[in-house]
């Protein structure tokens, strides 16, 4: 669940937690933040003041409820702030506006395959000065990018069909900051979505889950205790190059048998003309199981959630291939959710996490970037006095 401290140096991670409280559970009193986030009333009346003052929440009157005054209130502002995110595929750009509540207000994307970074970045300015255009400026808060992974690893980053190939040297996070004027964030796609999910989907009930991202590559985040582990180097759960199928197909990062070859919409897209959808199904779903145990072995989630942008009706024919399952360390007796089950959010789960993980860098500057492995900028603290340094 989500926990505050009570230490004053850890005032922007509650920053951060009372915010996402009040969004997740809200409309709710000052007293039951407290008791949610483990925080004294004292903390959290002085967080929600500057939450107030900001415009991020609104101040409620209370229901009465017998004898004395109820007590106020507070539930999330919508128009409070806004934030872009920015998605690169090989397959081309998206870009979406999200307001404080996790809602797409607006969306623009562009179908070019495997652009250059040099196209790629000159169409999300545009796009992102956009989106901007359809909200207030001055509540603009910041752009998050997301792009397949794994990240700075010579022999699989930006190497094969599933990556965006030609990217190698180049400086993502210098150049997304270069080409908008507002604090950028970079993350892999698999944990952007993981972001979302944990923020408006299964996780407002679950908190530890697996989430498998089924893109044009196979990628996946593990969240834990309620948060995204992001491991040394940000690329934590990436499952897509284990080595699965022995003597397997050749795969780009130089290994044989990657798990991506056979399950991903690049596989999908590649086999479905020779065997068609049925085929492809029938020789990806021993590798699939092979592949849900595998992460329950490792990660021992709740269950593991299906998401990615794939088509919603691909998914559902991959998670029948799941009614039956090997042994493993999920199978218990007293399970209460399914070892494996759909992503709430749709295929914006990228653009919202994205957006969503540029809103809680900036809210909680200290944490955010070292904690989830996220490449991060110069981020303006909107709570900072005037005249005050700027964190970053």
């Amino acid at each position: 669940m989500l926990k505050g401290t009570n230490q004053e140096l850890g005032r922007p991670h509650n920053r951060r937690i009372v915010l996402e409280t009040i969004r997740q559970h809200g409309p709710l009193s000052r007293a039951q933040i407290a008791r949610h986030v483990g925080l004294t009333i004292q903390t959290v009346s002085t967080i929600t003041s500057e939450l107030h003052e900001r415009g991020f929440v609104d101040l409620q009157p209370g229901v009465p409820k017998g004898r004395g005054f109820p007590a106020p209130s507070l539930e999330i502002n919508p128009d409070g702030g806004y934030a872009c995110g920015v998605y690169v595929t090989p397959r081309g750009v998206e870009a979406g506006l999200i307001d404080l509540s996790g809602k797409v207000l607006a969306h623009e994307a562009v179908d070019a395959p495997q652009m250059t970074a040099d196209a790629a970045f000159a169409r999300i300015g545009d796009l992102v000065e956009e989106m901007v255009a359809r909200c207030p400026r001055d509540r603009f808060i910041g752009v998050g990018m997301a792009m397949p992974g794994p990240f700075d690893i010579e022999s699989m980053s930006f190497v094969g069909p599933t990556t965006m190939e030609g990217w190698r040297g180049v400086d993502v996070h210098e150049r997304l900051q270069e080409a908008v004027p507002w604090p950028a964030f970079v993350e892999v796609d698999s944990a952007a979505a993981a972001h979302c999910e944990r923020l408006y989907g299964v996780g407002e009930e679950l908190f530890n889950f697996y989430y498998l991202y089924l893109g044009v590559g196979l990628g996946g985040c593990v969240i834990y205790d309620g948060q995204v582990v992001r491991g040394a180097w940000g690329n934590a759960g990436e499952i897509g190059h284990i080595p699965l199928v022995p003597d397997g197909d050749p795969c780009p990062c130089g290994n044989r048998g990657c798990l991506e070859r056979y399950l991903s919409l690049e596989a999908h897209a590649r086999r479905t003309p020779i065997v068609g959808e049925a085929g492809w199904l029938e020789e990806t779903a021993p590798v699939l199981r092979s592949a849900i145990v595998t992460i329950e072995n490792l990660f021992d989630p709740e269950t593991i959630v299906l998401g990615g942008f794939a088509p919603p009706e691909l998914r559902l024919k991959l998670l029948a291939l799941t009614a039956e399952l090997p042994n493993s360390l999920a199978s218990r007796q007293d399970r209460v959710h399914p070892r494996v089950m759909l992503a709430r959010c749709g295929a914006d789960a990228v653009l919202r996490g994205a957006a969503s993980l540029a809103i809680t860098e900036v809210l909680s500057p200290r944490s955010a970037v070292r904690s989830q492995g996220a490449t991060g900028g110069a981020a303006t603290d909107p709570f900072a006095k005037a005249g005050s340094a700027r964190i970053a």
